[in-house]
């Protein structure tokens, strides 16, 4: 294993008692409000790093990502939160690591690299940003580029319900069912050469697209919401 980089402060064992605190904090209050069910536990893996890729239809589904495990997840956040020296700490131990807002994709991708280079899953959702409705959105290359290069697997995950407990524009969190369902590992070689094939970044992300959608369908039909005949 490679050595930590500085950027990915928070490995120290009150860091991870405050990861192990926060993580199991939330998921109790997403149990209470939210009814959560997970289905699929069985595919996250239990050593080695991975990439978790879900689908994101609220700003929730990030605290929703860190209930699939109890391993610690890493999540990109922008650097301007790193500047006062106890949050950046906090954010730390709580599994984020700090990308320049604005900066080139390229750095964003080296940093989740490393991160998979210490052992540790990470999060990416596929999608960007929040989207809304019940179609997956054509995703962005970076979460098959990442586990392609890292040679790591990435592991689906469709949310249901969370759109409806905290939808955009919206800072309440309604009590609205969520269901959770984690697909199994993608995993694909790229073979001895050290760059990673535009056709095989394509082939991965069109099979995640694919994998996506069907867990997002199962995973809404599971809370409660309608999903149309595809």
């Amino acid at each position: 294993m490679s050595a930590v980089p500085s950027f990915l402060a928070g490995n120290s064992l009150p860091a991870r008692i405050a990861y192990a605190f926060a993580r199991n904090a939330l998921a109790l209050l997403l149990l209470l409000w939210t009814r959560i069910r997970i289905e699929g536990r069985d595919h996250v893996p239990a050593t080695g790093a991975f990439v978790l890729a879900p689908v994101h239809r609220s700003y929730i589904d990030t605290p929703i990502a860190s209930c699939v495990t109890r391993r610690r997840l890493r999540f990109m956040g922008k650097d301007s939160l790193w500047r006062q020296r106890w949050s950046g700490w906090l954010l730390s131990s709580l599994g984020g690591f700090p990308v320049t807002r604005g900066s080139a994709d390229r750095e964003a991708l080296m940093r989740c690299i490393a991160v998979l280079d210490t052992g540790e899953p990470l999060v990416l959702f596929p999608e960007g940003e929040r989207k809304s409705g019940p179609d997956v959105q054509p995703l962005f290359a970076g979460a098959a580029y990442v586990a392609l290069k890292a040679g790591v697997p990435i592991v689906p995950v469709g949310i249901g319900g969370s759109e409806r407990v905290m939808p955009k524009g919206v800072r309440f969190i309604f009590p609205r069912k969520v269901h959770v369902v984690v697909g199994a590992p993608i995993r694909r070689e790229r073979g001895d050469s050290s760059r990673v094939p535009r056709a095989l970044i394509d082939e991965v992300s069109a099979e995640l697209h694919r994998e996506l959608q069907r867990l997002f369908d199962e995973a809404q039909r599971r809370a409660g919401v309608q999903v149309a005949a595809r």
